[in-house]
């Protein structure tokens, strides 16, 4: 598969793209309200990392993918209905100069997704 312009996808890319497919399929076994409150969060989370998260920093990407795979795995399982999201504030880039080029680990600001579960006794 291409992407417009005809440029092929990175590896990155493609697993993006696929978590994100994952969620709207795991949104289809859930109730149509639940379902389209999910694909709304997905969406939009999707959407604002696209838009403030520096294409070349893999080490965050691939860190939001391992976060949203298990995400996915909980979203997926029979016992949750749906998800619910903790705004933080945005993401922010680390500065070049810093002391640590790992201080800004713990600066890091995401979207939390909670699985909303019902648990039958």
């Amino acid at each position: 598969m291409a992407a417009s312009g005809g440029r092929r996808l990175s590896g990155l890319q493609k697993q993006v793209l696929g978590l994100y497919r994952g969620f709207l399929r795991a949104a289809r076994s859930k109730s149509a309200e639940d379902r389209h409150k999910i694909e709304s969060l997905v969406s939009n989370e999707f959407r604002h990392n696209a838009k403030n998260v520096d294409r070349k920093n893999f080490l965050y990407i691939e860190y939001l993918l391992r976060r949203g795979k298990k995400q996915l795995d909980q979203l997926k399982s029979p016992d949750t209905v749906g998800l619910s999201a903790l705004n933080e504030p945005i993401y922010q880039e680390p500065v070049l100069n810093e002391v640590s080029s790992f201080a800004w680990l713990f600066h890091w600001n995401f979207t939390i997704f909670l699985p909303t579960t019902y648990n039958v006794h």
